[in-house]
């Protein structure tokens, strides 16, 4: 089968390159074999591919959202059967989706919505899965918004991958106030069209940004971007007992003594963290499954922004589209 990854790490006009490999086969009961249909590219890839380390003679596919038909199933499989078709964010540490086949642990995967193509069904489980546990695990924010009634969340980043889902499931399960940043006008027609009830510039201060349509305070804020960047203004514009929901490592020293006086929390959200420690797998399952519910119905919609053929010139022009940080919604290739 062909496969694109890389052997070392760098630029990915570089070090990404397309190679013949085998199909890989069964050896996990809990595992199903998916012929790929279409991959979405996510910031963990152009991580992974830039700076994570490779072992010695490793050739690492990259790839953490797919979409695509199941070939054969593993012994303890009862979700699918051959023929299914499937919508997964997969799993750090195993090779990914820029394959034409992937083997997948079945109970962090989810059914592809009916009302989908697979481009569309590869663009949002990574960002959905983010988005879903950030928010109501993570914050405890009520999945019906019973009890957070009245209640303000700030999105920073609203037009990216992971911001277009918070602003959907915030505001329309949990019925929050929605506000959401963006600094171009594109963006922020965006994400008023998934439903914010206002978009401030990020690019300016969020306090005085917030002044402007009339809020002091925020109980939650979901930031996608540099955490060091909008610590101190979360902070300041977090309300007493806020919660900071945050989704980006940073190695800078952060003055958390500033939370003291609010009562304010920070949550670390990782959809990896699962499928990393081998932990309640099967509510990432669950979660997909719920997804697609959501969008069959029309209460979400996936956030495709733009769609490519499979290629390895493709997926090199992904990567820079994502490092130049001005993509709105996900970038997909389909096969």
């Amino acid at each position: 089968m062909k496969a694109i990854g890389h052997t070392r790490n760098g630029p990915a006009d570089d070090v990404l390159e397309e190679r013949e490999v085998p199909v890989p086969t069964l050896s996990n009961p809990w595992d199903i074999l998916v012929r790929v249909k279409a991959v979405s590219v996510n910031p963990v890839d152009t991580k992974r591919r830039s700076i994570h380390p490779i072992g010695e003679n490793t050739f690492r596919i990259l790839g953490y959202d797919a979409s695509g038909i199941v070939e054969a199933v593993g012994s303890s499989v009862t979700r699918f059967k051959k023929g299914d078709e499937v919508a997964y964010a997969g799993a750090i540490g195993r090779d990914g989706s820029n394959a034409e086949f992937q083997l997948v642990d079945s109970r962090i995967v989810g059914r592809k919505p009916k009302s989908l193509g697979y481009a569309q069904a590869a663009a949002y489980p990574l960002v959905g899965l983010t988005a879903w546990e950030g928010l109501f695990e993570g914050a405890g924010i009520p999945v019906d918004g019973k009890g957070a009634e009245g209640k303000k969340l700030l999105v920073i980043g609203g037009a990216g991958g992971v911001g277009s889902l918070v602003i959907q499931l915030a505001k329309k399960l949990a019925h929050l106030t929605v506000i959401a940043t963006a600094s171009r006008s594109e963006s922020q027609k965006f994400a008023q069209s998934l439903g914010a009830d206002h978009v401030i510039d990020h690019s300016r201060n969020l306090k005085e940004e917030l002044k402007k349509i009339g809020i002091d305070s925020v109980d939650y804020i979901y930031n996608t971007q540099s955490t060091e960047h909008y610590f101190e203004q979360a902070v300041d514009v977090l309300g007493v007992t806020g919660k900071l929901i945050l989704i980006n490592e940073t190695d800078e020293k952060l003055p958390l003594g500033k939370l003291m006086s609010k009562r304010l929390s920070v949550i670390y959200e990782l959809m990896f963290t699962r499928p990393i420690f081998g932990v309640e797998l099967e509510k990432q399952g669950a979660i997909l499954d719920r997804l697609a519910e959501l969008i069959e119905s029309g209460t979400l919609k996936s956030t495709e922004g733009h769609v490519e053929k499979w290629s390895l010139a493709g997926l090199k022009s992904v990567h820079k589209q994502l490092e130049s940080h001005r993509t709105v919604g996900k970038v997909v290739l389909e096969f």
